[in-house]
């Protein structure tokens, strides 16, 4: 019999090569590497990877060079395609949307989109406490005046950091968004200080799972962040801003706030505008509304730490990523069920009217 086509988009894998070649025993693997959009919407045209039963995608940094996955490219993809696994906690840049009601026929043609986050939760909930460590702390302060190796800019740091810096032990830290990263960054909030859990999301967790961090849900935004005393971004992107000039004004005045999720998810000029005030006292951001590039103002204030986007760049994390889109199709391919779906509720709701 023919095996099914796997299309695999961008670099060679690197470490997994036992699970790789279980791959390769399983499905014939057809490779896109790293092609432009105009060349890959050709290629699909004239169908040259055959009809292929999942893409998988190993690396967030490579694969991706066709941009947006839109109604455009999801419209070209054979109706052999079942499955999208790729490495990755956001999808932002792919239509989960769309790839569900590819199936919105009596053909019953839906794609399942896997992300990675399981794989990354660990590395970013590490730099979610980071950052908020250095929001109580103002490390960030600290970091900036010694690099500039000036006698000055260190003494004044030296001096007057203390009066302006707290320690994060029993305060309230508030997560918007309670996944698997939202989850893990509380649970080590409040084991290693001991802080009050707040949260937030489109539904309240089973108890087993506020349990853990003795979690207290909140229905209401705004209530959250009255209380909180400092506010961590978990959520995916929706498309739209989430923390504008109105929402932040409703966070606890001095609080702070930590975004490890998507830059778009905040209005940056209304957060610079709350730091000026005093309405909120430091930030720490992972990410960034235009990135690669990062706000001047932000980067030079000193009760504001910068990354690029690296929360989850561990070695630890990129292992996982290749080896979890491996496992998703297998175990798709083999039980019809995949292990981290993101759109699996959208195609239960297709499916259910046909």
């Amino acid at each position: 019999m023919t095996k099914p086509i796997v299309l695999h988009l961008g670099d060679d894998i690197r470490w997994n090569h036992e699970l790789y070649s279980k791959l390769n025993d399983q499905f014939e693997i057809q490779r896109a590497y790293s092609m432009s959009r105009p060349e890959f919407v050709r290629a699909l045209k004239e169908r040259k990877f055959g009809d292929f039963f999942a893409i998988y995608r190993p690396f967030w940094n490579t694969g991706g060079e066709m941009g947006n996955w839109n109604e455009e490219l999801i419209s070209l993809l054979p109706s052999s395609c079942k499955i999208y696994a790729s490495a990755g906690a956001g999808f932002d840049w792919v239509d989960t949307a769309c790839l569900a009601k590819k199936g919105d026929t009596e053909a019953q043609d839906w794609i399942i989109y896997c992300n990675a986050a399981a794989a990354c939760t660990e590395s970013v909930a590490d730099a979610a406490i980071w950052l908020m460590l250095s929001t109580f702390r103002l490390f960030s302060w600290s970091a900036m005046a010694a690099r500039t190796a000036d006698a000055d800019q260190f003494v004044d740091a030296n001096r007057n950091l203390a009066m302006v810096s707290h320690n994060p032990k029993g305060h309230t830290l508030g997560i918007i968004g309670f996944g698997q990263i939202g989850r893990r960054t509380a649970e080590k909030a409040y084991k290693a200080f001991n802080m009050k859990i707040l949260y937030n999301d489109i539904v309240q967790m089973p108890r087993e799972l506020e349990d853990v961090s003795k979690a207290t849900f909140h229905e209401s935004m705004d209530s959250l962040l009255a209380e909180a005393d400092c506010v961590a971004v978990a959520t995916p992107f929706s498309g739209k801003i989430l923390l504008n000039a109105s929402l932040l004004s409703k966070m606890k005045p001095g609080s702070r706030l930590v975004n490890i999720a998507r830059g778009r998810l905040l209005d940056e000029a209304a957060l610079i505008q709350a730091l000026k005030s005093g309405q909120l006292s430091s930030a720490g951001l992972d990410v960034h509304y235009d990135e690669p590039h990062v706000n001047r103002e932000l980067a030079a204030m000193r009760n504001v730490e910068v990354t690029s986007h690296n929360a989850g760049a561990s070695l630890d994390a990129h292992i996982g990523f290749e080896r979890l889109g491996m496992d998703n199709i297998i175990s798709f391919y083999q039980t019809g069920k995949a292990i981290t779906p993101v759109n699996q509720h959208l195609v239960d709701k297709i499916s259910a009217r046909l």
